[in-house]
């Protein structure tokens, strides 16, 4: 679902300003062509989280699709948009958008509206391998799959490659639990590393495996991680359900988000 901008700020190349009056060339490459990057980083009353992990990852990113990065210009406008911005409801996500003509496009963003736990339909799907390890803006299959998703009456896709092969949902991780071992798709099925799939693994110990969609159906419990969602339940996939939260779906949000509480502290 696409947030809603009334009381968001942006800074376009620093300059703050209403999120709904921000504005860029209609010649700009990422528009044209989607030929840019971006990071989404979850702010908890004015504060954001793993801000310096979301720019490493910015510049692996930009290092990866050859983009130039002026990381220090980007890492200024984030202080001074969200020192501007303060805390709320609309300025619960910071969105940082780089394109290839050169523009610094920040956003302060409403978290979007999610529920307890999350139904999701098989949708196939086949990786762009080129754009491995490159969270770019050419978002626009990810965004599809979710619709196609929706028009079957589920709540978001889970991406499965051709050959039967689970990779993850639209904007998450997707994990899932065998007798208590907490397991989920290895990056080398081109799948995004994800900032807090890798604080999910630190903290439950969760192996990497490759899974086909059947062996999905069959687990005890699934859930997706993501940076506006944390740790959400998912109570079906296509036709099969799950006990949501299961318990290890509720232990492993309770210390992701012991973790997160804990590293906010530490940066206050």
């Amino acid at each position: 679902m696409t947030p809603a901008f009334s009381a968001s700020l942006a800074s376009v190349d620093g300059v703050i300003t209403p999120a709904s009056e921000a504005v860029i060339p209609a010649t700009d490459e990422g528009l044209l062509r989607g030929d840019g990057i971006f990071e989404v980083i979850r702010v908890y009353s004015g504060r954001p989280f793993a801000l310096e992990e979301h720019f490493r990852r910015l510049e692996r990113s930009a290092s990866n699709l050859r983009l130039p990065l002026d990381v220090e210009a980007v890492r200024a406008d984030a202080h001074r948009l969200l020192a501007h911005a303060g805390a709320g409801a609309d300025h619960e996500a910071l969105r940082i958008v780089i394109t290839r003509s050169g523009r610094r496009l920040l956003l302060t963003e409403p978290l979007p509206p999610a529920s307890d736990a999350a139904r999701l339909a098989s949708i196939t799907y086949s990786p762009t391998r080129v754009l491995d390890g490159v969270k770019s803006l050419s978002y626009a299959a990810n965004m599809l799959t979710s619709r196609l998703a929706r028009e079957r009456g589920f709540d978001e896709a889970l991406l499965v490659t051709p050959h039967g092969r689970v990779l993850e949902a639209p904007t998450s991780s997707i994990f899932w639990v065998e007798n208590e071992t907490v397991l989920t798709p290895p990056l080398d099925e081109h799948i995004l590393a994800s900032i807090t799939r890798g604080i999910v693994i630190e903290q439950s110990g969760a192996e990497e495996r490759s899974c086909t969609l059947q062996e999905l159906l069959e687990a005890d419990e699934a859930f997706l991680v993501s940076t506006t969602r944390e740790v959400q339940a998912v109570s079906a996939i296509d036709d099969a359900a799950f006990d949501a939260p299961g318990p290890v779906t509720r232990r492993v949000a309770t210390e992701v988000a012991e973790v997160i509480r804990a590293q906010l502290d530490r940066d206050r």
